[in-house]
């Protein structure tokens, strides 16, 4: 799995399956014009060194000539990176503003490569089907097409559903399944809830905070495999506030820096 994958699958956390004819719901979480920063961290012998920063922003857009949604993520390293770890990603969604996915778009320079995957969403019939495309480092193309039963969501566009969950009654070591897809196909994610901690980000600013790990099946080892923790402001919002990231060369961190736009009181600790 790669970097921006696990620092992104924040936006898969709180899924059910539902049919499609429950995926539409009431945005509670945010407003136009949210515009969420972070720094990032990898652990280098022993000692966290900042690599980069992040950034993911939502505002209103048309697509195809309707109302919606567009986030967008942006994924920097610096020059301390890039010697073990290039990254340059842009990832683009669009959903209904009533949160059902319609697009998404991954621009990935990670290393020596670069890859672009997109994902093409429909409701026939009251399913959901995704049409998925990814152009590989050496300029082949793969194509696919699944239609589920169940709502499928991307890295990107799960995060604006994500923000609406509602984890009342919850208790320690709940987990949820869900689909995802990306540009190759759609797999199985499980996030597992791990209770209630206080946070501080980089803005010097502590919060109240649910915990959560994010598991996605491994065919090889035949069971799922933990890649990422977590913390999101316990309150209406459920913005991730620190992410700890298991990477394929390393440890990594990311921790908010600001929170412009958001629509509710953030859980910060008095």
């Amino acid at each position: 799995m790669n970097n921006i994958k696990s620092l992104i699958i924040i936006l898969m956390m709180f899924m059910g399956t539902a049919a499609e004819a429950q995926c539409p719901l009431t945005n509670k979480a945010f407003n136009s014009g949210e515009f969420l920063s972070y720094n990032l961290y990898f652990n280098w012998k022993f000692v966290w060194v900042k690599v980069g920063t992040a950034s993911l922003s939502t505002v209103s857009s048309k697509y195809l000539g309707k109302d919606c949604y567009r986030s967008s993520l942006l994924t920097r390293g610096n020059g301390k990176l890039d010697k073990f770890f290039v990254m340059r990603d842009t990832l683009l969604g669009y959903v209904t503003t009533t949160l059902s996915p319609l697009y998404f778009r991954k621009g990935a320079v990670e290393g020596s490569r670069y890859t672009v995957d997109e994902v093409w969403y429909s409701y026939p019939n009251g399913n959901c089907r995704v049409k998925m495309h990814r152009r590989r480092h050496d300029n082949t193309h793969l194509n696919s097409e699944k239609t589920n039963e169940q709502c499928v969501y991307d890295m990107l566009n799960i995060f604006t559903r994500a923000r609406n969950f509602d984890p009342t009654g919850w208790k320690k070591g709940h987990t949820i399944k869900f689909p995802v897809a990306d540009g190759a196909g759609v797999t199985t994610g499980l996030i597992r809830y791990d209770g209630k901690e206080k946070v501080e980000g980089d803005n010097n600013v502590k919060y109240n905070c649910l915990k959560l790990t994010y598991l996605e099946w491994s065919e090889s080892k035949n069971k799922y495999r933990e890649y990422a923790t977590f913390f999101v402001t316990d309150d209406d919002c459920h913005i991730p506030v620190r992410i700890d990231i298991t990477l394929n060369f390393g440890q990594a961190k990311a921790f908010v820096t600001s929170m412009k736009g958001a629509k509710n009181q953030t859980a910060s600790t008095k």
